[in-house]
């Protein structure tokens, strides 16, 4: 089959790195432009402005009035002085609030800012005006407290998120065993090159993916593909970087390393889908923007309602507009999807499953079809020669052996079966000349100066063959389900060889579960209609389409796409690159030790289809837990604004600055809890 990669879709490792360096760039400031990464710091920051309130609200006379103890003459000096170094602990965020105004950007920090320093600036000035009345020294040093702990709070969530990037580069040893001329060094992972021979050793991670050229030992390559059984691995077999050799030694010549490794890939992946954002993301950006003019045009209309239309004190009502900035904080808003999506970047990995664009997270939730492609993603993709029929005067070993010397050039898992099953019977193969591969169709090369054609029908059509008595006898073995290959001459088909593809135990159990989970199933396959039948009523598939060549898939993607599906395609991310980008997701499975960066949107580490139920499942929880999300911060800052405004006055009810930060900080506790319950998602449950 052709490898035709998709245009629009290509992310090269390079360019996939440059994104994850730029991502790690914007996300050392956070969602807001803060650091996620220090959250020992906020908690820091937080105690000592607890300590410090503690005597600012015994000297605010409201508070000393009501605990009944003396006020004291200097009070208002103190509180100005524990006030101001509670106001230098905000500075943070006047800094990022700068960053903000100049990108134009206007967000969080931003309002935060206007809070804070309008409050702090009138109270000092109250502060030597006694005349103005009012300060709010409490109030605004309350706000500091609430929000380092908010920040606190998320911080926290992203660090028990776990940050994925490290994670996955945990995964790795710091050392490795070099082997030069036979003498064993230890050397820095970040020295080894392609061609180096390296000592695993019992207990041991392999440092990079290689090929075992010498011993034995069981692999635990279960952080890798989320296969829990350990894998025998001796001579001759490849080994990815990461795994561990549980109970014996491994020599292994590495074959790929750094960014070009399974581990170096797998955090390119990771990288690639932190730099993108989800439509709820978008929307909550925007929603942060509009919210923070809101905002100012709420607070300054409030101030003059209440002084020049109402005609209360200037003190009253600014006390109100304060109180607006202070509740119109989008702190849960800003948080609402970026927290969701730091722990489902998380929990997606730990479950061997890639959403490159989170994006497509919505798609993926709404999805009605999910097409798979049989070779190696429904099947196990290992076919075995069942029976070689000979046609005519030429003998089974004749017609394997001239199939096999034919295909020995070929990539393709048929033809590579066939030489396999050859070799297997001892027989001596001639190197073909001339050899060509025709996609979807077989192949053709000259044996000892004869041509010869060893695939499909469609292949012996355009030699010429006879093929009457083959195409009865095709049909027989077909019916049973094998897979039938022609092998023909110039003039004459000279046998048929007979083969069969294993169905893989999980599949009939994932076409179960996308019907419980309420999805349709498809299959594309190139083979006869016969072996698709049988395959498709096995399993229980909905549709299927036969005899599709590769360049030909994405036309049957576009035909359910026509009737109005949602559409995921299943493949091996290579392939089946065309469908894949046709499709509404692409989905590469099986990536394992090639991972496959450029094809689809999703991949995932395992031959396994029951991961496109735990892709779907998980789809789902991470989109119900940002609507709920951005639900809860938008109605919050509805019916919040208002009430801070003096809009309920009527019924005698005035929401005070100190009470709209402890509001503001419920609504970002919230936020934070029903994002971190996704942690508990069981992707097995259906």
């Amino acid at each position: 089959m052709d490898c035709c990669e998709p245009e629009h879709k290509e992310h090269t490792l390079e360019q996939a790195t440059v994104l994850g360096h730029d991502h790690s760039a914007r996300h050392e400031h956070g969602a807001h432009g803060m650091d996620h990464g220090s959250a020992t710091s906020y908690l820091r920051r937080f105690w000592i402005v607890t300590a410090l309130l503690i005597p600012l609200a015994l000297t605010n006379p409201p508070v000393a009035a009501f605990l009944h103890i003396p006020t004291l003459a200097l009070g208002p000096w103190i509180q100005f002085g524990l006030a101001t170094i509670i106001f230098g602990f905000s500075l943070v965020f006047f800094q990022h609030a700068w960053h903000e105004i100049k990108a134009r950007a206007f967000g969080m920090m931003t309002l935060v800012s206007l809070a804070v320093g309008s409050g702090y600036i009138f109270s000092v000035v109250a502060t030597f005006m006694p005349s103005l009345g009012v300060q709010f020294y409490l109030e605004i040093g309350t706000l500091v407290w609430v929000l380092l702990f908010g920040h606190y709070l998320e911080a926290r969530s992203s660090a028990a998120a776990g940050n994925a990037l490290a994670e996955v580069a945990k995964l790795l040893p710091k050392l490795a065993h070099k082997l030069v001329n036979g003498v064993e060094t230890d050397v820095d992972v970040s020295e080894l090159a392609e061609g180096d021979t390296v000592l695993v050793k019992p207990g041991e991670k392999i440092p990079a993916d290689g090929m075992v050229i010498d011993g034995y030992a069981n692999v635990d390559e279960a952080l890798i593909s989320g296969e829990s059984k350990p894998m025998e691995k001796k001579k001759g077999e490849a080994v990815v970087a990461g795994a561990i050799a549980l109970d014996g030694t491994l020599t292994v010549r590495l074959t790929r390393v750094g960014v070009h490794s399974t581990i170096g890939q797998i955090q390119t992946l990771i990288a690639v889908a932190q730099a993108t954002k989800p439509r709820q993301a978008r929307i909550a950006d925007t929603a942060s923007a509009v919210l923070t003019f809101t905002a100012l045009g709420v607070a300054a209309l409030t101030l003059l309602v209440w002084t020049l239309v109402i005609g209360s004190s200037f003190a009253f009502a600014i006390t109100l507009a304060i109180t607006v900035l202070v509740i119109a904080c989008p702190h849960a808003l800003g948080m609402a999807i970026p927290t969701v999506t730091t722990i489902a970047t998380s929990l997606s990995v730990k479950n061997g499953v890639f959403i490159k664009n989170l994006g497509k997270i919505e798609t993926i939730r709404k999805a009605d079809y999910v097409v798979f492609d049989k070779t190696g993603t429904l099947t196990k993709g290992v076919f075995g020669v069942t029976a070689v029929v000979p046609l005519g005067d030429a003998s089974a070993d004749d017609v394997l052996r001239v199939a096999a010397s034919v295909d020995q050039h070929s990539s393709h898992i048929i033809g590579q079966s066939i030489v396999a099953h050859a070799k297997q019977q001892n027989l001596t193969l001639t190197i073909p000349d001339g050899f060509r591969n025709s996609a979807g169709k077989g192949s053709r090369a000259k044996i000892a100066g004869i041509a010869y054609a060893v695939g499909n029908e469609a292949l012996m059509k355009e030699t010429g063959a006879e093929l009457s008595v083959a195409t009865a006898q095709a049909q027989n073995l077909s019916g049973s389900g094998a897979t039938v290959v022609f092998v023909a001459d110039e003039t004459h088909v000279l046998g048929l060889i007979a083969l069969a593809d294993e169905v893989k135990p999980e599949s009939k159990e994932t076409v179960r579960k996308l019907h419980d989970l309420g999805l349709k199933v498809a299959m594309l396959t190139g083979d006869s209609e016969a072996v698709a039948k049988s395959v498709a009523a096995e399993l229980g598939i909905d549709t299927y389409f036969a005899h599709v060549l590769p360049e030909d898939k994405f036309s049957r993607i576009k035909e359910l796409q026509k009737k109005g599906n949602v559409v995921l395609m299943v493949g091996d991310g290579v392939n089946d690159a065309p469908a894949l980008t046709q499709s509404d997701v692409g989905i590469a499975i099986g990536a394992g030790t090639d991972v496959a960066v450029e094809a689809g949107d999703v991949v995932l580490m395992r031959s396994n289809p029951s991961d496109v139920v735990r892709l779907i499942i998980l789809a789902r929880a991470v989109y119900r837990k940002m609507i709920q999300n951005l639900v809860w911060a938008l109605g919050y800052n509805v019916i919040a604004i208002p009430a801070a405004a003096g809009v309920f006055a009527a019924w005698g009810f005035f929401l005070r600055p100190e009470v709209g930060a402890l509001v503001m900080s419920l609504s970002t506790v919230i936020v934070v809890v029903n994002a971190l319950s996704l942690r508990r998602l069981n992707v097995e449950q259906a």
